[in-house]
């Protein structure tokens, strides 16, 4: 009998699908970022902050991940920027291909900046390339200061991290250090932002490190 590895192929098929997603990119010199987190990290509100606070400086497009609903793209709609939903009705993560469609869809005029919103999972996203130009993980002060030590291939791989909900580590047992040790340990090159997308802090130098990454 034929073994045949049903896992490589999927992923042999995806990333073939990621490279044409990424001459996709380049062609039309947009900038394509990976958010990927837990559920509740706060990614939504992170983009929707950055899209208003960059209003006139930057114009942002974001596709949305989810396993039901179209709550996320009706936030990002609100700000005036498109968005396309992608629901996995119980799948963990986006694939290149489901990508790819979205971004068919989507209207690119003028767009400096797409944004795949992946689904909540600090797991399965990392495995699937979608043709972007870099990772970013959010992790929230809320889910605890081990994570980057417990789910190393996805903070491994990610080019930014965002500490987010920073405005509530008076109330938390939440050691920064510990988290931008280990973030660095696993990745010597990553940018860590400490930021609090509901007051504003710190985001300004997420947003520096946006604008730099377009004139790439």
């Amino acid at each position: 009998m034929l073994n045949v590895d049903v896992k490589k192929k999927i992923l042999d098929a995806n990333e073939e699908c990621a490279v044409a997603n990424t001459r996709f990119f380049t062609e039309k010199k947009i900038l394509c970022l990976n958010m990927i987190s837990s559920p509740g990290s706060g990614k939504t509100t992170i983009l929707t902050r950055t899209i208003t606070d960059l209003n006139g400086k930057l114009k942002i497009a974001v596709i949305e991940g989810d396993i039901q609903t179209e709550y996320d793209a009706d936030r990002i709609r609100a700000t005036g920027a498109a968005a396309i939903q992608i629901n996995t009705h119980g799948a963990c993560h986006l694939t290149a291909e489901q990508v790819s469609h979205a971004l068919h869809g989507l209207p690119l005029k003028d767009v400096g900046l797409v944004v795949v919103e992946n689904v909540g999972n600090l797991v399965c996203p990392s495995a699937f390339e979608l043709g972007e130009d870099a990772k970013v993980v959010v992790l929230s002060t809320a889910e605890g200061d081990d994570k980057p030590a417990k789910y190393p291939g996805t903070f491994a791989k990610a080019a930014a991290v965002l500490i987010n909900k920073t405005d509530l580590l008076h109330a938390l047992d939440f050691d920064l250090d510990r988290v931008k040790t280990d973030c660095r340990r696993l990745n010597h090159n990553v940018k860590i932002f400490e930021v609090s997308a509901k007051t504003g802090k710190g985001m300004p130098a997420w947003y520096d490190w946006l604008l730099s990454r377009l004139q790439k």
